[in-house]
């Protein structure tokens, strides 16, 4: 089975506080972007879970997110595995905050669902993907969603309109343990709206959205090249610039394609990794 795994951006992201199991009580309108890796999951008779990648770097073994799902959908289900092989074409650049990682997982378990018949409801599978990482729920979800707690409390919203995303993801990459760190360490964190962008979000009225929009790790993450990839974005037009979770991703807004294209155009004399992209309505895509 091949499937379309999305990446995730931020509209908005705060940080309530930390909950008793020690995990960050998170409160984040998320939705889903067309860049996308693609997953293809096959069964074999090797008794074992194996895992390619066609980008160097990416960890084959139990480290990798998307081989942990295999072994936690197994785990939970009690299916027996005979054998299975996860391939992974990377698009989603690796530690930009994007949730390539998570996305991957999801579609695993998706796949995995499918192939051997299990017949998991999506919250069931939501419930599997928590286990592994807490933006897997969202990824098996997708579309426009406020989530709350650590990320796996997922609440539907209004579809956003037909709009274009430009992602700049520079060089650097960010630990997000690190950076939750630094939000702990912080002396002083500026709130967010969140109740008006909840509000806006519920009636459907993006150009608010947009307005509203924060992320609270831009307070406390530097990006060299932020200042001037948010500069070239707004000079091409972008009704929105801000950094996607723990970053170190920068993404705009546009309304008109062409505005979009040219900025990627102008942003790629800096920066390597540039995709134009558009809002989906789910997480995850079957193709074959």
């Amino acid at each position: 089975m091949k499937i379309k795994a999305y990446a995730k951006i931020n509209l908005m992201l705060d940080i309530l506080g930390t909950l008793p199991n020690g995990y960050h009580n998170l409160w984040m309108i998320m939705q889903s972007v067309s860049l996308h890796d693609t997953v293809t999951v096959e069964k074999n008779d090797s008794g074992e879970i194996t895992l390619s990648c066609s980008v160097e770097g990416i960890p084959l073994d139990g480290k990798n997110i998307a081989h942990k799902a295999a072994a936690a959908f197994f785990e939970c289900t009690g299916i027996e595995n005979c054998g299975i092989h996860i391939h992974i074409e990377k698009e989603i650049p690796s530690e930009a905050g994007l949730a390539g990682g998570s996305a991957d997982g999801a579609a695993v378990i998706k796949a995995l669902n499918e192939i051997f018949s299990a017949g998991l409801n999506d919250r069931q599978m939501c419930r599997i993907g928590k286990k592994i990482g807490a933006d897997v729920p969202f990824c098996i979800m997708g579309g426009t969603c406020l989530a709350q707690n650590i990320g796996d409390v997922l609440s539907p919203l209004e579809d956003i309109p037909q709009c274009y995303f430009v992602l700049a993801k520079p060089k650097m990459g960010v630990s997000t343990k690190e950076a939750f760190q630094s939000v702990d360490n912080a002396g002083y964190i500026k709130r967010p709206n969140k109740e008006e962008m909840l509000i806006s979000a519920a009636a459907g009225d993006f150009d608010k959205m947009c307005k509203l929009s924060a992320n609270v790790f831009e307070q406390v993450i530097e990006v060299p090249e932020r200042v001037e990839i948010k500069k070239v974005m707004r000079e091409c037009g972008a009704k929105l610039s801000l950094m996607s979770g723990s970053g170190p991703t920068v993404y705009g807004v546009f309304e008109e394609e062409k505005n979009a294209e040219m900025c990627a155009e102008k942003l790629k004399d800096f920066i390597k990794d540039v995709f134009v992209a558009k809002p989906v309505k789910q997480g995850l895509e079957i193709i074959e």
